[in-house]
């Protein structure tokens, strides 16, 4: 109770370092960092047992505190809440767009308490998602050689735009920014412009993510079942597409045209026949599988906290190492098939480069994002001079295992007999559905993304929900329009455009627009200009950065 006696204003003298605004002196514990205990729905939502973010002592301590702030300028920090008066921060999880949510632990002496080991590990394990499984095609799409220049110098200039949203909040003078978001920021700058923007974009991804998701998880979902199926009625099948001979296996799904048969295929056992056509008529990748999600799912999303399935963020690790592992067996295996072709191309190889490379950045824009909440995750570091550091070698770690996993399946695909052009948008597309290792990566997949896809419907819910009633489950009614809308937008996508390579670089390329291109390019520069800092190169390189990520944008409509 010692500490509840300690006046909020401390009588100026003593050491001078400790003077405040005004001339009043603070005690150095109210510069300890402060969790905000009441989240507005921006990019960090809390998951409670109870729909409430805060309990309501919270929440009206909050409203206190804000109305206090409203009395004195932002520079005047003589009303800030002491730490004594603020309950304990309730867990809050950071979402990311590719996938994967990650739980932020309060901070203790002013500081986060993880290593900078645990945060290169977590913003790599954020960042990682189902981007991975499109690198391959995107690199069949640009060429061998542009397509790992691309992947080099994307990760570079979005590590560069992810620094300067590190250093957005420092640059605002005379406010105290400490528990600041990115859109807060925007906020700061553009007003209800630059908030409502980057709502916009935020949900452009949101849906995004989740379209991609449905369409996967209908994918994985039918080759899973068809795989117990014909293992369970030990069924012999062979799809009526062209493939490699042996063992491992390689097929060519698109060989049978823009709109390959989803079922096609012939059984040589003298099982039920009949049996087997009518498994197919009712276990179909675009007719019957995605409506069969929605009586799993979409219960799920209507859940007013999805706190349990945060507890499964493990899958996304254990899944990503295993697509390294199975990468590695299957090249071991096939071996490396390249030749370079620099311009032409022939009927097994792909030209080095290619005109088609914007679907590339495309997907790495989304590949590489972790903008919009970067600065959470760097705050629970322990070491915070250390963040730059270790959020460049993070990028540098996810950069090696894109290049990786995309440089080791182009090189060992089979050509010949296989064209180059035959590598999928889901590189596991590219093995049959009897293919165990490929089953095991489905099925750690699968139930990932099961768990993970009522994360992303809670935080849009959040975002949406919020904004237009002031409350994220105003009632069930409302809550089970959106996530209708939201279902309904993916078991389209997946009965008519299937295209995930396409649906992650139309979203990574519209959102990377506003969070990695545009919004750190022009607050960077605004801020400069505001300081008499301003120079022309630094103008002129900014601006081009921003050319760039309009380029982008246009260029995945174009081609």
């Amino acid at each position: 109770m010692e500490e509840d006696t300690k006046p909020l204003l401390i009588p100026v003298g003593g050491d001078e370092s400790n003077y405040g605004i005004m001339n009043i002196q603070f005690n150095p514990e109210d510069f300890k960092c402060k969790r905000p205990f009441h989240v507005e729905p921006t990019n960090i939502v809390s998951v409670n047992d109870d729909m409430q973010q805060v309990t309501d002592e919270a929440s009206a301590m909050n409203k206190r505190i804000q109305y206090y702030s409203r009395l004195t300028s932002p520079t005047d920090r003589a009303l800030i809440a002491p730490d004594h008066v603020l309950p304990a921060p309730d867990e809050i999880y950071v979402y990311s767009l590719l996938g994967t949510v990650f739980r932020v632990d309060s901070c203790a002496d002013g500081y986060g308490k993880n290593s900078s080991i645990v945060t290169i590990f977590v913003i790599w394990n954020t960042m990682m998602g189902t981007s991975i499984l499109s690198i391959p095609w995107g690199i069949k799409q640009a060429g061998f050689t542009s397509g790992i220049i691309l992947i080099l110098l994307m990760g570079l200039l979005t590590l560069y735009c992810c620094y300067r949203v590190v250093k957005s909040r420092k640059m605002i003078p005379l406010v105290d920014t400490s528990n600041w978001e990115f859109p807060d920021v925007c906020k700061y700058y553009f007003g209800s412009f630059g908030q409502w923007t980057s709502l916009l974009f935020s949900m452009v991804s949101l849906v995004g993510a989740m379209v991609v998701y449905w369409v996967l998880m209908s994918n994985f979902l039918f080759n899973t079942g068809k795989f117990i199926y014909n293992y369970v009625h030990d069924i012999n099948v062979t799809d009526i597409v062209p493939g490699t001979n042996g063992s491992n296996k390689v097929i060519c799904p698109s060989a049978a045209g823009d709109h390959p048969p989803q079922n096609r295929s012939m059984v040589f056992s003298s099982g039920n026949s009949t049996g087997f056509e009518l498994f197919e008529e009712w276990w179909n990748k675009s007719q019957t599988v995605p409506f069969y999600l929605v009586a799993v799912l979409l219960p799920l999303l209507n859940l007013k906290s999805p706190s349990f399935f945060a507890k499964f963020n493990v899958l996304g690790t254990v899944s990503v190492i295993y697509l390294i592992l199975l990468v590695t067996v299957k090249a071991a295996h096939l071996g490396i098939h390249l030749e370079y072709n620099w311009f032409t191309e022939n009927e097994f190889f792909v030209p080095e480069f290619r005109i088609l490379f914007p679907q590339l950045t495309g997907v790495l824009t989304l590949a590489f994002f972790i903008h919009n909440c970067v600065i959470t995750l760097l705050q629970n570091n322990k070491n915070q001079e250390n963040n730059v550091r270790d959020l460049s070698i993070a990028y540098l770690l996810v950069g090696l295992t894109y290049l990786y996993v995309g440089v080791i399946i182009f090189a060992s695909f089979p050509s010949p007999p296989l064209s180059k052009e035959c590598i999928e948008q889901n590189f596991l597309d590219n093995f049959p559905s009897n293919d165990v290792m490929s089953f095991i990566a489905r099925i750690f997949l699968l139930f990932q993304m099961m768990t993970v896809y009522p994360l992303l419907g809670y935080l849009a819910r959040v975002q949406v929900l919020r904004q237009v009633f002031g409350n994220a489950y105003p009632s069930v009614f409302h809550v089970l329009i959106l996530n209708i809308a939201i279902v309904g937008a993916g078991v389209l996508m997946a009965r008519f455009y299937p295209n995930i390579g396409g649906i992650i670089r139309y979203s990574g390329a519209t959102c990377g627009l506003a969070f990695v291109f545009v919004y750190p390019s022009l607050i960077y520069v605004i801020s400069l200009h505001r300081a008499g800092q301003l120079t022309w190169p630094v103008l002129i390189i900014h601006i081009f950065i921003i050319v760039l990520g309009l380029a982008n944008l246009i260029a995945q409509f174009l081609l």
